[in-house]
């Protein structure tokens, strides 16, 4: 009862945290949307202002009277009529996101009385002015009261925010409220409000590992304890690295890069994968054998034992019909849905799918059968061509999503949706999968794949596009003991740290940045250490802790200690980026191959249109394991297979250089019926003897 709980408190906060979101950014976006309506007459209005400009220009070059001259070439009257048009266009342009909020003052009534009434709320003794305004707010609520004293609580950090609230000289219920509610929100967010009996809403401190035992933990990593020994240490390295690089850039010793006019110029390096070896990847895909998804789901099961780990949640003991396993599995992964798996599958019923889906089907165990496939990948003698395993790489892919189910992003265009986050290794194995909101920032879930990995191997190096990567992954992940290897698209934007004055970087100067905040780091560097002790000991998710931290960041030093961490390791970064073009190449090799992965999972999640129709966050997590779990199946079954088709081409002499396997991928899926009938019982699960390659439709290749 009490785990019950404390689950439906953090789901009702959670509730509370994304519908007072919504305010602000749905109304935002009908800003955008009226200013996006009004383009025809504010480029009308942008032409009148124009001509206004030219005609006083022209009378004071002529020393002609201005105002004759705009009267006869604009026309006075026109002028004035466009006034009001001006007025609420410059309004409709700037108001606040408050007032904007506020426009949805009746949403906001329907969950906010309820959900105040429903918790208390703690504050620290910073935080009285809210708690003072949640009462009045409450009392106001539970008397029916509309019109609020003269005098209220202001707890609010927009301190332009009373102006809005005393417009016209008595505070305004609506505005103010609102106002209340989206402060609260915050304060929730960032651990500077809690609940008591919540897991995801408590205070901050909470959790953070006390200071001995964390010392215990790090000093094992290697991470100097003592604030100030770290720090003369970074110092050092800095210093000697910006020195390096600045004499190099000076002597024009840096391949491929220089300074233009005051800004970093990078050549771009020629594409990773040659033609060649594009080749030798349509050969070998020609020769692999056909197969249907369901007999390659039981090749996979076969192979690695990953069925074992699906266990009932009461008994513990794997299911005596496995097929109902895999469909069910496969239901998710397809996006097909229970049912229709039910009427496309033989001697498999919606009951039992429904019965697999629910007592066998659970994050601990699809990570248990993720585990198992991976190391299994890990293992196969072929998968080592690719390169090391520890050289990690992940990105988001965006869904669409049922209009109730997710969030809209413009920059996926104007339908709702969620994106899902996904890790490769660097064999390609397809190691952690998690469902992020489509408006969220990538960053924060970077570490939360690495630090949950169970499988064998321990990530070292791990590359990201420029949405996931932030100065606090960068501090955290030199905490960790890791190696963050962005691809930044703003590099020659990003400025770089230093320990004292800028200026004595005279080749850098463009690129330098202000001198890193000393103070902040050593005046917080307990807590630093708490938290990278914490994350290591995976006492609570990152990214629960960064967005923590970033939620309400004007009141939380640790957030600006841990972003000047992160600007001496990302100075780092960006110096080893600018001197080493195998770095830039190792780095877009590693993002290419979490980009192919994209299309594989379209190309898998097929039904419905690829729309995800789950509401609840639970189920939508449910079908983004799935789907991993079936893209992991396939790349292990490829890379089994891609080793018999190499050698086959390698005995035909269609293999001249060896060298070129390395660029071929095990992401292919031509020679996989995904779709159609699925039949479970075709003999596949008793199978023992190899599957023999499609020769019939070898290509020439050489």
């Amino acid at each position: 009862m009490a785990e019950i709980n404390i689950v439906l408190t953090d789901a009702s906060i959670a509730m509370f945290e994304r519908l007072t979101g919504q305010l602000f950014t749905r109304s935002k976006r009908k800003q955008g949307q009226s200013l996006q309506a009004s383009q025809s007459q504010i480029g009308r209005l942008m032409r009148l202002f124009g001509g206004t400009i030219d005609a006083m220009s022209e009378a004071f070059e002529n020393g002609e009277d201005p105002f004759k001259v705009l009267d006869e070439t604009v026309g006075w009257e026109r002028l004035m009529q466009s006034r009001s048009e001006v007025d609420a266009l410059g309004n409709l342009a700037t108001e606040d996101p408050l007032s904007l909020a506020t426009k949805r003052y009746i949403q906001l009534r329907r969950f906010a009385p309820a959900f105040l009434d429903a918790f208390s709320f703690t504050l620290p003794d910073a935080g009285a002015d809210l708690q003072a305004a949640l009462s009045l707010i409450k009392e106001q609520n539970r008397t029916g009261k509309r019109n609020l004293p003269d005098v209220v609580p202001m707890p609010f950090a927009a301190k332009h925010w009373k102006s809005l609230i005393y417009k016209d000289g008595k505070p305004k219920r609506r505005i103010y409220e609102t106002a209340v509610v989206a402060t609260l929100r915050d304060r929730l967010r960032a651990g500077d409000a809690w609940v008591k009996g919540s897991r995801d809403y408590r205070r901050f401190d909470a959790y953070l590992m006390p200071k001995v035992e964390a010392e215990s933990i790090m000093s094992e990593t290697g991470l100097p304890i003592d604030g100030r020994v770290w720090l003369a240490q970074r110092r050092n390295l800095l210093n000697q690295r910006l020195r390096e690089v600045d004499r190099k850039l000076k002597r024009g010793q840096l391949e491929g890069v220089r300074i233009e006019n005051g800004r970093l110029k990078i050549t771009p390096h020629d594409p990773v994968t040659p033609s060649s070896g594009e080749q030798l990847d349509r050969a070998i895909d020609a020769v692999m054998p056909r197969i249907r998804i369901t007999e390659l789901l039981w090749d996979v099961g076969r192979h690695t034992g990953f069925l074992d780990t699906f266990t009932d949640l009461r008994s513990g003991r794997t299911n005596a019909n496995p097929a109902t396993v895999l469909a069910s599995i496969l239901a998710g992964a397809t996006n097909l849905g229970l049912e229709r798996m039910a009427q496309a599958s033989e001697n498999v019923s919606h009951a039992q799918l429904s019965w697999a889906s629910n007592w066998y089907l659970r994050p601990e165990t699809y990570s248990g059968a993720l585990t198992r496939i991976i190391d299994a990948h890990h293992s196969l003698s072929f998968a080592q061509i690719w390169g090391q395993a520890e050289h990690t790489s992940s990105d988001g892919q965006f869904f669409a999503a049922a209009r109730n189910s997710g969030e809209i992003n413009a920059k996926y265009g104007p339908d709702p949706g969620l994106k899902i986050y996904s890790f490769l290794s660097g064999q390609y194995g397809s190691f952690h999968s998690s469902v992020i909101g489509a408006t969220s920032g990538e960053a924060p879930f970077v570490l939360d794949g690495l630090m949950g990995n169970a499988a064998q191997f321990n990530p070292l190096t791990h590359y990201v596009d420029t949405g996931g990567v932030s100065d606090h992954v960068f501090a955290l992940f030199h905490l960790l003991g890791l190696k963050l290897a962005p691809r930044l698209r703003d590099f020659p934007d990003r400025r770089l740290a230093c320990f004292g004055k800028p200026n004595v970087w005279k080749g850098l100067s463009p690129l330098m940045g202000k001198p890193i905040n000393e103070e902040v780091i050593l005046s917080h560097w307990d807590d630093v250490i708490r938290l990278a002790a914490s994350v290591k000991n995976e006492s609570v998710k990152p990214s629960a802790l960064l967005r923590k931290l970033g939620a309400y960041r004007q009141q939380n030093r640790l957030y600006l200690a841990l972003g000047e961490i992160g600007r001496i390791e990302r100075t780092l970064f960006m110096l080893d980026w600018i001197e080493s073009p195998q770095l830039r190449q190792e780095c877009q090799a590693g993002l290419n191959k979490g980009e192919a992965r994209h299309t594989l999972a379209k190309a898998v999640f097929a039904h419905s249109q690829g729309r995800i129709n789950d509401r609840s966050p639970d189920a939508q997590q449910k079908r983004a394991m799935a789907l991993n779990l079936v893209i992991a199946a396939i790349i292990y079954w490829n890379t089994m297979y891609m080793n018999k088709a190499a050698d086959h081409l390698r005995r035909a002499g269609k293999l001249p250089d060896p060298s070129l396997l390395k660029h071929v991928s095990p992401l292919g899926w031509t020679h996989i019926n995904l779709t159609g009938d699925y039949v479970w019982d075709s003999g596949a699960a008793e199978r023992s003897n190899e599957r023999p390659l499609h020769l019939s439709y070898a290509r020439k290749w050489g």
